[in-house]
């Protein structure tokens, strides 16, 4: 028998068996990330991540900020980021959850 986990307790699984794998909480956010036309210039919108609440936000707004060499804000619970950087949100969010 294989121990599943490295911290205690008897969390044991069976020989040639593999773990099972991890998937994300149910009730997890999940982002809606979409680009808008404001004024002849493009920005994407990161909606519904409002439950990680104000300080999480702009935390995540800061990081993608300073990743991509963009502007940005928080508002109303969307981080609003300067130009048509949807691909490479995606690809920086993916990242971070694997």
């Amino acid at each position: 028998m294989t121990k599943l986990s490295s911290g205690p307790g008897w969390a044991f699984i069976p020989d040639g068996q593999t773990a099972p794998a991890k998937t994300a909480a149910p009730c997890s956010p999940k982002p809606k990330i979409y680009t808008e036309k404001r004024g002849g210039k493009k920005v994407t919108v990161i909606a519904g991540l409002h439950t990680y609440g104000a300080d999480r936000l702009d935390a995540i707004a800061k990081e993608l900020k300073a990743s991509l060499g963009a502007g940005g804000t928080v508002k109303n619970g969307c981080i609003e980021i300067q130009g048509d950087n949807l691909l490479r949100i995606k690809e920086i969010l993916n990242s971070k959850i694997k």
